[in-house]
């Protein structure tokens, strides 16, 4: 009777009617509890839900059941079970033009435009990257990442859905078990250009902090004193160019975390230009007088995003070994602003 109910499950999760997620807890973690690392490593879960499925088994430690405050330690292998939502793992392959800048027979690099949204999810079951692959591959099977969602073919790694730059996809099993493990050990070389309000006394630095969901405002990633609440993350930045009220920036991810230039910006006080969701879509630096105010919500016509770019992507080909390398230029929204603010200071002689 076990044994037909093992066989059971796992075939209700080869026909996509669960979310299936596996990890295995690096050597040096310290011990956390369960439902905070779950917590942390899953996205639009709320704590009840994992408390939950804890409590129902759905979630094992080395196979076996545990209760939420169970600590985890170096190399337990966890295993999550979710039931999916009627109709969320049907992909609906959709004629969304992609604008591809290489591809062979194991990847893809594509420049991504803002607005692009790029796996279904809560809200966007259709008109994401996901649904353009889908139609642009047709009857080829673009292979999932392990512990990813089975509604995610090809994907590797994402960013979020306005901001703009190159993405790399996976097209064999061979490709995205090599290329998420380069992903995973940091490896991969990502450069992104940013617009943030502000200037910088130090014109490049280090960021290194610990970063997760602020528990008031689960849309937000914030910065946290210690491990216990958010994970490592860490960006090198420089400044390019700094027009005092705006500087342009140069990030260089060590780590790729869930809004992580977005959040560690914002804890220098520099947010991203038009960034709703971190407060960059007001005026923070300069004054409020009406014809300022108007130069500066004419910017947030022309760039309404926030002003972020994934400019530089390296990885080691796959197959071949080689190292591939894409450059990608800024989108016409960002340049157009920055030339606008290059104009606005060289009217401003007493900050020149």
């Amino acid at each position: 009777m076990e044994k037909q109910n093992k066989t059971t499950a796992e075939q209700e999760i080869s026909d996509g009617l669960y979310e299936h997620y596996a990890f295995t807890i690096d050597k040096k973690q310290d011990p956390l509890r369960l439902d905070k690392f779950l917590l942390n490593r899953i996205e639009k879960i709320s704590r009840t839900k994992i408390q939950r499925a804890i409590q129902l088994g759905a979630v094992v430690v080395n196979d076996k059941k545990v209760k939420s405050n169970y600590k985890i330690r170096p190399s337990d292998q966890i295993s999550v079970l979710f039931p999916k939502p009627p109709g969320e793992f049907e992909i609906l392959p959709e004629d969304i033009p992609l604008d591809i800048v290489y591809e062979d027979d194991d990847l893809m690099v594509i420049h991504k435009p803002p607005g692009l949204v790029v796996h279904p999810g809560v809200g966007n079951r259709t008109g994401t990257l996901v649904n353009a692959l889908a139609f642009y591959f047709k009857d080829r099977q673009l292979p999932v990442k392990e512990g990813n969602f089975l509604d995610r073919p090809g994907i590797v790694h994402r960013i979020d859905k306005d901001t703009s730059g190159l993405m790399l996809i996976a097209k064999t099993d061979v490709a995205v078990t090599h290329l998420s493990k380069q992903f995973f050990d940091h490896t991969v070389h990502r450069r992104y250009q940013a617009i943030v309000w502000g200037n910088f006394d130090e014109k490049e630095g280090t960021i290194d902090e610990y970063i997760g969901r602020d528990p008031n405002n689960r849309m937000v990633i914030k910065v946290f004193p210690d491990k216990d609440f958010g994970k490592k993350s860490v960006t090198h930045y420089k400044v390019l160019d700094d027009m005092y009220y705006v500087s342009l920036v140069e990030c260089r991810l060590e780590t790729g975390r869930t809004h992580q230039i977005r959040a560690h910006m914002k804890s220098l006080g520099h947010a991203l230009f038009n960034d709703e969701r971190y407060g960059g879509n007001r005026i923070i630096k300069g004054t409020v007088f009406s014809k300022y105010k108007s130069f500066v919500e004419k910017n947030f016509k022309i760039c309404p995003r926030q002003a972020l770019h994934a400019k530089e992507l390296g990885f080691i080909h796959p197959t071949t070994g080689e190292e591939m390398m894409f450059v990608s230029e800024l989108p016409k929204d960002m340049s157009d602003v920055l030339e606008r603010w290059r104009a606005y200071l060289s009217t401003r002689k007493e900050l020149m």
